[in-house]
């Protein structure tokens, strides 16, 4: 009866209660861990690209706009070392405009096949030209070529722009090296704050946070599901 009274109500909506099931990841002890966060990311990353099918380098980025409202979108996480954690974007998105006014931004990475998420709280800064040529060199025609055609977040009318713009780039680039854009590089992304989340039976998960101190140790705490 109340699904016809939503019916023509014009209310539409699931109940997605029951889409459960028990995480039965690995137990996770404070003896698991590495003493260094970026280590104990490492062999975390390293299983992930081992058993999550599809992009186990996308992670969830959050930032927040000059009125403090949050924004989160997937970027792809292209490399990491103990300075931290690189993305690349353009630089006139949207992500682009928070990070300037508000530089500390949320990332997760969740990995639903390992029952296993990563939060990481820290700070974005831009790195410098030569090492996002570096990485932009590297990267196949078709994505250098694709970073000039998008003025990524802006409002366009159809998807014929983009590929009659990506069209008309291929021709004046042929046979020739495709230039970086000024507008587009990276992001890195310095830690402070690191969680492990691994799922366990009957919600009881375990996770470990890893705090950043003043003397550039990190303290490990335990946190209650």
């Amino acid at each position: 009866m109340s699904d016809n009274n939503n019916e023509q109500s014009g209310h539409h909506g699931m109940n997605v209660s029951e889409l459960r099931r028990s995480a039965t990841g690995f137990a996770l002890d404070r003896d698991d861990l590495d003493d260094d966060p970026i280590v104990q990311f490492e062999d975390w990353f390293g299983y992930a690209c081992e058993t999550v099918a599809m992009d186990p380098n996308a992670f969830s980025i959050a930032t927040v706009d000059g009125e403090n409202r949050p924004s989160s979108r997937t970027v792809l996480l292209k490399y990491f070392d103990e300075t931290g954690f690189v993305f690349f974007t353009n630089f006139e998105s949207k992500k682009a405009e928070h990070i300037e006014a508000n530089p500390h931004v949320a990332l997760l990475f969740f990995w639903s096949d390992a029952a296993r998420q990563v939060k990481i709280r820290g700070t974005a800064e831009k790195i410098p030209v030569s090492e996002t040529l570096k990485y932009f060199v590297s990267r196949p025609r078709g994505s250098q070529i694709g970073a000039w055609v998008s003025a990524q977040s802006s409002v366009i009318s159809s998807r014929s722009l983009l590929e009659t713009e990506f069209q008309k780039l291929k021709k004046k680039f042929k046979n020739k090296e495709v230039p970086l854009p000024s507008f587009w590089g990276g992001y890195r992304v310095v830690p402070y704050e690191i969680e492990f989340w691994q799922g366990r039976r009957n919600r009881l998960h375990d996770r470990f946070q890893y705090t950043l101190q003043d003397d550039g140790r990190w303290n490990i705490e335990r946190l209650a599901p």
